[in-house]
């Protein structure tokens, strides 16, 4: 689609004008991108950790699973919270409809950590293939929600604070 058919449309031109800048930031820099990193690794050392104990039945994954799975979830939690706000409190954010795309998809995939925290920590289900299937769930939606998170940075330019210097 190009810019010309944007700015011919006067609600895509309206949504553009408005600001779409981080209202939660630290000397610049927007709080919800700086936290989503450590959960999307999490999720993803969780799969290789439950891949590992497939692989060699080595109770030492079990513990360490636990541990990456559970940091994934709280820390995913922490993220989502402050993404929740950063939507609902600004205006250019919260009218793109790829913004409600990406909070589906991390709240999916914080309910999906979530689930394969609980699975871990209350012994209800075995790793194998429980929490290896719901790891590798989890993967494919941290893709889907990061893939829509990167759309709304490179296209849309939300969250991003540039200074009248640069």
């Amino acid at each position: 689609m190009d810019e010309t058919a944007d700015s011919a449309n006067p609600v895509i031109a309206e949504i553009a004008e408005k600001d779409a800048s981080s209202a939660i930031a630290v000397a610049g820099h927007p709080l919800h991108a700086m936290s989503v990193h450590f959960p999307i690794a999490l999720v993803f050392v969780t799969l290789a950790i439950d891949v590992l104990f497939w692989w060699s039945a080595d109770p030492f994954w079990l513990r360490a699973g636990l541990w990456s799975s559970g940091g994934a979830f709280f820390m995913g939690v922490g993220a989502g919270a402050v993404g929740t706000v950063e939507l609902l409190s600004v205006a250019g954010i919260r009218e793109r409809v790829a913004s409600w795309a990406h909070a589906i998809a991390a709240m999916m995939l914080i309910a999906l950590t979530g689930l394969n925290w609980g699975l871990r920590v209350t012994g209800s289900a075995e790793v194998l293939p429980h929490g290896l299937l719901v790891s590798a769930l989890s993967a494919g939606v941290t893709g889907m929600a990061g893939w829509h998170g990167g759309k709304l940075i490179f296209h849309h330019g939300v969250g991003l604070m540039v200074s009248t210097k640069d």
